[in-house]
């Protein structure tokens, strides 16, 4: 304990106020706005645990870690996993008046109960330009019942929590994330949700967006996509490192009617064991985390969620470690990955966002195609520009592949390489915008990534990852 307490000492800093965005999804359907029509980047971390399980001044540590590292959106349960409903959280409090989610336990001044510590995180994260990914409640207390029992929510007291919720977080700078790693089972459980989206909007009129957390590789498209209060979907392509089979799913929702936008809301967690199998495949670390980064966005997704093992579980010592953690919370908050998602926001940054769409078609099929595109850990993936302005490849490993140029619609297409572990580009050179090119990144043979960056010369882009 003594050593988390001085880790986060030394990362707690002063936060620089700002409000977060209002959000909205963009006109084309395809990504989050803001209310003046900027393109918002979700770049997310589940601190799953955070309401729950962490001090105030711990908090503020977390928070001001991650608003210095970039990221924009903090994932948090109100009723959280780890027995949030009995176990209380750092101060005495529990969240529910006899386990009723019809009656949140709050009393008369500030400070006092469960829920004004939970204003306090939502403030906190607020103030410093963080939007909160607010779940009601996690899924277990919908879906899971022991034999003699039955979950907490029914039908109609989600609709009165869901109100509650509402009002109380009305101006709040959030987005609803119902569900909460559940699949939805029977008409009964879908009801839930949906008395709980209803009485979400009822309580705060609209004004927040709402998606769905979806158990390991789902979606919430599988039960919600047709759902007018479903604003955008979310997936959960889960805790394994190959594309095929998980990942690549992100593109099976884009590609839904009606249109809407979708992200990975939870893909493999760095520290984690590799497909739970830690004996077989061991930890994951920095690469495994990022290759989620770029398939996930190359492939359609409008933002994306970073996770740590220690971290949403906020796991210390003295507490029961789930699935074996490798440090603590405030130790893992400076894992490579994590300082590294910031380079993916930047990137997409640096080109007009809006109009960009996936396009494996950028990528020449190589003879053997578990080569190039490949399979597995080694999948390229490539997105571009609508209007050819534009294109992009991640490229896995260090093995050369060609590309069609005329995914650039300009004469002279500037080339670059982009460095997804230091967020550095190096310019490649300048070529006639014909045929088939072959490429090869700096680290030919090497289990590393690079991005090969194709520009329309005459656009005059800065170098990728650079503010426009």
């Amino acid at each position: 304990m003594l050593r988390t307490f001085l880790v986060f000492l030394l990362l707690s800093c002063t936060a620089v106020a700002a409000d977060p965005p209002k959000l909205k999804v963009s006109a084309n359907k395809r990504f989050l706005v803001t209310a003046d029509e900027q393109p918002f980047f979700w770049l997310g971390d589940t601190a799953w645990e955070l309401f729950h399980r962490l001090k105030r001044e711990e908090v503020d540590a977390y928070l001001d870690k991650r608003a210095k590292q970039g990221f924009t959106v903090i994932q948090a349960v109100a009723i959280a996993e780890l027995d949030g409903h009995t176990a209380p959280n750092p101060y005495g409090h529990l969240p529910l008046t006899n386990l009723d989610p019809a009656k949140p336990a709050v009393k008369d001044g500030a400070d006092n109960d469960y829920w004004d510590h939970v204003d306090y995180v939502v403030k906190a994260a607020n103030a410093r330009g963080l939007v909160v990914g607010f779940l009601p409640t996690w899924g277990r207390f919908w879906h899971d019942a022991k034999p003699t029992e039955k979950p907490l929510f029914n039908k109609e007291n989600a609709a009165v929590y869901g109100e509650w919720l509402g009002k109380r977080y009305k101006d709040a700078g959030l987005v609803w994330v119902l569900g909460g790693d559940r699949n939805v089972d029977t008409d009964e459980q879908k009801e839930i949700i949906r008395a709980m989206a209803t009485g979400l909007a009822k309580g705060d009129g609209g004004a927040h967006l709402k998606t769905f957390h979806p158990p390991g590789g789902g979606g919430s498209a599988k039960w919600f996509h047709a759902d007018d209060w479903l604003d955008f979907n979310m997936r959960q392509n889960g805790h394994q490192a190959e594309f095929t089979g998980r990942y690549d799913q992100t593109k099976a929702d884009y590609d839904r009617t009606p249109t809407k936008p979708v992200l990975d809301g939870e893909p493999i967690y760095e520290g984690h064991p590799v497909s739970f199998k830690a004996k077989d495949l061991g930890h994951s670390v920095a690469a495994d985390v990022r290759r989620p980064l770029y398939w996930n966005l190359f492939t359609g997704a409008c933002g994306h969620t970073y996770g740590h093992h220690s971290v949403w579980q906020m796991y210390d010592t003295g507490r029961g470690p789930i699935n074996n953690p490798l440090m603590t919370w405030a130790e893992a908050l400076d894992e490579p990955g994590a300082a590294q998602m910031i380079h993916g926001r930047r990137l997409i940054e640096s080109r007009p966002v809006l109009t960009r769409v996936p396009d494996d078609s950028v990528i020449v099929t190589d003879r053997v195609s578990t080569s190039v595109p490949g399979a597995g850990t080694r999948r390229f993936v490539a997105t571009r520009d609508a209007d050819g302005t534009y294109a992009m490849v991640y490229a896995p490993i260090g093995r050369p592949f060609k590309v069609k140029m005329d995914a650039i619609k300009g004469p002279t297409v500037t080339a670059w390489w982009f460095n997804p572990r230091t967020g550095e580009a190096k310019g490649i050179g300048d070529y006639p915008n014909t045929g088939e090119r072959e490429f090869t990144h700096p680290d030919k043979g090497e289990l590393l990534d690079w991005v090969l960056v194709l520009d329309d010369a005459a656009k005059k882009y800065p170098p990728p990852g650079k503010a426009k």
